[in-house]
């Protein structure tokens, strides 16, 4: 079981910094879908240039950082992607990993989120919002963690994958920060 200065660290520092990964993946997808390709980009730190090209730069690394983020948290929430459906994990993968059943109120220990608690969440149709968040698995599975022929992106995967980095801080806050009490991290 992990100390409980480790689990305040988790809210109040990691998690905050995977929802800050995934605001920039939200905004790097936008960015990407509004223009016609890589755009002019200058970077300045303290008023002074310091990198020079083009959006690349920026929104590539933003994506694949929030993609991973992403799926940090839904495994975190206890959710995975089992032949292609999302499902709960059944168990933690190895001992020191963090998850949202080492969380706990007044009623006990957190749950791990249900599939259909996940998608509720989501305005739209239960279906559309169950593969934005398969897409978010299989980004990071098949286009990131290492390299497959069976990896396209596409606009409808971008437009799944900009669902979903809406959908997982909902998640977050709705099923760790509100039943704890706490305000949504910022």
């Amino acid at each position: 079981m992990p100390s409980e200065s480790f689990l305040v660290d988790v809210l109040n520092r990691f998690i905050p910094h995977s929802l800050g990964a995934i605001e920039s993946l939200n905004l790097s997808l936008r960015l990407h879908t509004s223009s016609q390709g890589a755009q002019p980009m200058r970077i300045l730190i303290n008023d002074e240039l310091c990198i020079e090209g083009n959006s690349n730069a920026f929104t590539n690394p933003a994506i694949e950082a929030g993609v991973i983020h992403c799926r940090s948290l839904l495994e975190f929430l206890g959710l995975a992607s089992t032949a292609g459906r999302l499902q709960n994990r059944t168990r933690r993968r190895q001992p020191d990993d963090i998850g949202i059943e080492h969380f706990a109120n007044a009623n006990g220990a957190l749950a791990y989120v249900s599939p259909i608690q996940a998608l509720s969440r989501y305005p739209g149709e239960a279906t559309e919002a169950e593969q934005a968040l398969l897409s978010v698995f299989r980004i990071a599975n098949k286009g990131l963690a290492h390299l497959t022929s069976s990896f396209l992106a596409s606009p409808e995967e971008t437009r799944l994958l900009e669902i979903a980095s809406r959908g997982v801080p909902a998640l977050i806050v709705s099923y760790l920060y509100t039943p704890l009490g706490l305000p949504a991290p910022m």
